[in-house]
């Protein structure tokens, strides 16, 4: 890792993708968590692989619950998102095109959609503990995609 000379204000935030199978859980909490937590070096967009209809009603309320507000949120497509991103966060479990992003990262973050509500806020903290370790990352120690912007 290189340090891109600690300023995300001299060349800009990080453009940040958060993928998942349908853009209506985990990818949606990603997006909410990183535009709470790291609108200062990053800017987050998610998508999903096969997009659902609309975010899982669950998903609004279990980020509520933690003080982030959904509103405005709808589930996208990997074609309807700008690329190429400079990381890509892929929770969907399958394989993402190369192009979208320069780094590409695995979350291993299990898929909530049909089961209890204490599973969704489990599968929510884990996702805010790894926004908040990728925030700190890249305001501590960004990687060295500064030089290929």
């Amino acid at each position: 890792m290189e340090d891109r000379g600690g300023s995300a204000d001299r060349m800009g935030p990080f453009r940040v993708l958060f993928v998942c199978i349908g853009n209506s859980c985990r990818s949606q909490m990603a997006e909410g968590f990183a535009k709470t937590y790291g609108k200062d070096v990053l800017e987050a967009s998610s998508a999903g692989l096969f997009p659902a209809a609309i975010v899982a009603p669950i998903t609004i309320k279990t980020m509520r619950q933690r003080g982030i507000d959904m509103q405005g949120h709808f589930p996208k497509s990997l074609h309807e998102v700008s690329v190429p991103f400079d990381i890509v966060v892929n929770m969907s479990g399958y394989p993402v095109p190369q192009s979208l992003g320069r780094k590409i990262i695995e979350w291993k973050v299990q898929d909530p959609l049909g089961q209890r509500e204490s599973f969704f806020q489990q599968v929510a903290a884990q996702i805010e503990n790894n926004v908040m370790q990728l925030v700190m990352e890249l305001r501590l120690n960004p990687p060295a995609l500064a030089a290929a912007r």
